[in-house]
């Protein structure tokens, strides 16, 4: 073992005149310890976040979509070929409108989504969100009964609080069309509410409905025609390679193919503003406690003068000297770190398994915070803590390594 590092270590321990020191090591290693906690577990809380936005966000809008200029007709084989593509789970064609949906009381604006409610792949998400009713009413009827019964539609919580209804009950949607001449027609036709879901996001409970593909391609007279096909990816993390491999496959143009990460654009930058803002403030935390290793460091040589003066003269160089006490430093910094890293960990644990905080459901979807804690995250706030740490001990141990033996022992 060399002999910075013995010395080092031996300075740690305390001893009756220099326990002042020695209690300054302690408290020093302890608002480290705070910082990196505090800063893994609320790295690990807004990472539970942002998965669970993107999730209940992605569960009922396109992950990966294909539309083209001008309607889309072709829709069945644009399904097949997005499906053959590596990572592709599954497609499903969509058509998109607005409107406005009236009950016996009130009214509400809404984006009219007509899906498939026969694929799996379209309707596989927007089942766990279901409090009322079954998707599977989306169906149009087998009977040939007359008067054919309204079609079924699911709409959000929010907007079935608004109109005051019910599943069961019917509302009437009304919607204006184009029509040849450039003139505006407007339709409406009467509809049942089939399902009632909160995904736990906003503007989704409170705008958007969904219908059955066909019922909404005669509602808005684009018979045989949608939007586009959405596709389903077997991981978000290959966002990006499958984006480029079906922009090989639907070439620009007439096709343009965008993904959940350029729709949310401005949703996922936010919440990557939020997260740096609070990792710096969070950061400075565990600055404010590194720093006080320079007040410790000062005093620890300040009060070894004469130690380190004898060690010169035995031949220790001004580099050795000053190894020691970044060694001290970095030590003290590991203590407080690796205790951080340990009791961040362990609050992650207890958070993710006794949610015994809760927050409010209506507004954030979920009743208890959520966890994501990755070890990425872990690592680099244990190197940055380190890095800190080995900043605040250059100045001490610089000023150590400028002492001058003969003054130091002509005075002491």
């Amino acid at each position: 073992m060399r002999y910075e590092l013995k010395i080092a270590a031996r300075y740690l321990r305390s001893r009756r005149k220099s326990a002042f020191i020695s209690i300054t090591t302690f408290f020093t290693a302890i608002g480290v310890m705070i910082g990196v906690a505090a800063l893994t577990i609320t790295l690990a809380v807004m990472n539970g976040f942002e998965a669970n936005l993107r999730s209940r966000i992605l569960s009922l809008t396109p992950q990966v979509q294909v539309v083209r200029y001008g309607a889309m007709s072709n829709y069945a084989q644009v399904q097949a070929a997005a499906d053959k593509v590596k990572g592709v789970t599954g497609a499903d064609p969509f058509i998109i409108g607005q409107g406005m949906l009236t009950s016996t009381t009130a009214a509400r604006g809404v984006v009219v989504r007509g899906i498939d409610p026969a694929n799996r792949w379209a309707t596989s998400d927007l089942r766990r969100y279901l409090e009322h009713g079954d998707i599977a009413s989306l169906n149009p009827p087998a009977s040939s009964a007359s008067p054919t019964p309204p079609a079924a539609i699911a709409i959000g919580e929010i907007i079935a609080d608004k109109l005051h209804v019910h599943t069961g009950d019917e509302v009437r949607l009304i919607s204006p069309i184009s029509v040849a001449g450039g003139e505006i027609n407007a339709t409406s036709a009467p509809f049942r509410v089939g399902a009632i879901f909160l995904s736990g996001v906003q503007f989704i409970d409170e705008t958007v409905i969904f219908m059955d593909l066909r019922r909404a391609q005669e509602f808005f007279g684009r018979q045989r025609q949608v939007d586009g096909v959405e596709v389903h990816l077997a991981s978000l993390d290959d966002t990006w390679k499958v984006t480029n491999a079906l922009r090989r496959v639907f070439p620009f143009p007439p096709y343009r193919v965008r993904n959940w990460i350029e729709i949310n654009q401005a949703a996922s930058a936010g919440f990557a503003m939020l997260k740096r803002v609070y990792s710096l403030v969070l950061m400075l935390l565990i600055a404010v406690a590194a720093f006080n290793l320079v007040a410790m460091l000062i005093m620890v040589v300040m009060e070894k003068r004469k130690d380190i003066a004898i060690l010169m003269t035995m031949g220790a160089t001004a580099g050795g000297v000053r190894l020691i006490f970044i060694i001290k430093g970095l030590i003290v910094g590991a203590i407080g770190t690796a205790a951080g890293v340990a009791l961040g960990a362990a609050g992650c644990v207890t958070l993710a398994h006794y949610h015994f905080i809760h927050i409010p459901r209506e507004i954030y979807g979920i009743s208890t915070l959520p966890v994501a804690a990755s070890a990425a995250a872990f690592a680099w706030v244990a190197l940055a803590a380190m890095a800190l740490c080995l900043v605040a001990a250059l100045y001490p141990a610089r000023q150590a390594s400028k002492q001058l033996p003969v003054e130091v022992i002509r005075w002491e």
